[in-house]
């Protein structure tokens, strides 16, 4: 494994690891390995901090999701869910062959699809992924106010509150335009971000 390592503001090497041992590297020191799209800090290295005697250091997000990402990624789980209710809607039409049966139960049970979002949403945002399929797609995740994991009743609370998003006509989420941390007001209740690994 090499490592390029920015020193004096400009990238050198790449450095064998038994190389780093004669640079000044420091916590905040900004160094890539092969694979990576970005630089990340020296500390985020488990092998660095055990290489230096580093600690890891906590930072807060710099990258919020904006507006468009997180309603594409909206999107993209609506899609799957949605696609999911019609393949187990093909199933009980099978079992059910009265036109008007049919019809009764798929309106019956249409009201699952927002069910079923609020309760994956829920678990994949507490998941050690913290995300959704649409918001992995998009490389995004829910992240607390210090970019880290959320609790399952947090998230939960937090897709809750997405009621008071949506009303009055889905003038919280369009307040994330107003929020420097581009936060709805669900993520403020909940003290949560939406954020993303890089700036593009």
């Amino acid at each position: 494994m090499k490592y390029t390592v920015v020193i004096n503001g400009k990238p050198e090497g790449p450095y064998e690891f038994e190389e780093l041992k004669a640079l000044a590297i420091k916590p905040e020191t900004f160094i890539r390995k092969p694979g990576m799209d970005d630089y990340k800090e020296a500390h985020e290295f488990e092998e660095l901090r055990e290489l230096f005697g580093f600690r890891y250091q906590q930072t807060a997000p710099q990258y919020f999701a904006s507006f468009d990402q997180r309603l594409l990624a909206s999107v993209v789980d609506y899609f799957f869910i949605t696609l999911a209710y019609v393949i187990f809607m093909l199933l009980i039409f099978i079992v059910v062959e009265h036109k008007t049966q049919r019809i009764l139960v798929g309106v019956t049970l249409l009201p699952l699809i927002p069910i079923v979002k609020f309760v994956y949403s829920s678990f994949a945002e507490a998941s050690a992924k913290q995300a959704t399929i649409g918001k992995r797609l998009l490389d995004i995740k829910v992240t607390d106010m210090q970019g880290s994991r959320i609790e399952l009743g947090v998230s939960l609370g937090r897709n809750l509150a997405k009621v008071l998003s949506v009303l009055p006509l889905f003038f919280g989420y369009l307040y994330s335009f107003l929020n420097k941390k581009q936060q709805c007001w669900h993520d403020i209740i909940a003290n949560t971000l939406v954020v993303k690994q890089r700036l593009i």
